[in-house]
């Protein structure tokens, strides 16, 4: 498993595609559990999780379930919980959500970047 992290329209996207140029990318906003479960890559994975959460889903066992179904996935997802702190309930419960996630994911992965205006920076490489 490997990770691309970053800000909102930092260049993650860009940068995925540019550096794993093989790779068929899923839209996270728009795959379901099961094609999570056999993609190559998912862009907007924090798209994902909000889907999830919205439909009633629980997400808290998501990245055991998927480092054990998945473990070559490549998961590019917006980092959430910086700034102000949303007023909205549903909004703060999904940026923890994001951030617990991903925080595991990281911990599973053997590769995680992190891209600020375009430029990755590899902040694991195990």
């Amino acid at each position: 498993m490997e990770m691309i992290i970053g800000g909102a329209f930092q260049g993650k996207s860009v940068y995925a595609e540019q550096h794993y140029p093989g790779v068929h990318w899923t839209s996270g906003g728009k795959i379901s559990k099961e094609e999570l479960f056999c993609a190559e890559g998912v862009l907007g994975f924090h798209q994902y999780i909000r889907r999830e959460m919205r439909a009633g889903c629980e997400v808290r066992d998501l990245a055991g379930e998927l480092i054990k179904k998945n473990p070559g996935i490549i998961l590019v997802s917006d980092e959430v919980g910086y700034g102000v702190v949303p007023v909205d309930a549903f909004e703060r419960a999904y940026r923890e959500a994001v951030g617990r996630v991903c925080t595991e994911l990281a911990g599973y992965s053997t590769r995680v970047v992190r891209v600020v205006c375009g430029i990755g920076t590899v902040i694991k490489h195990a």
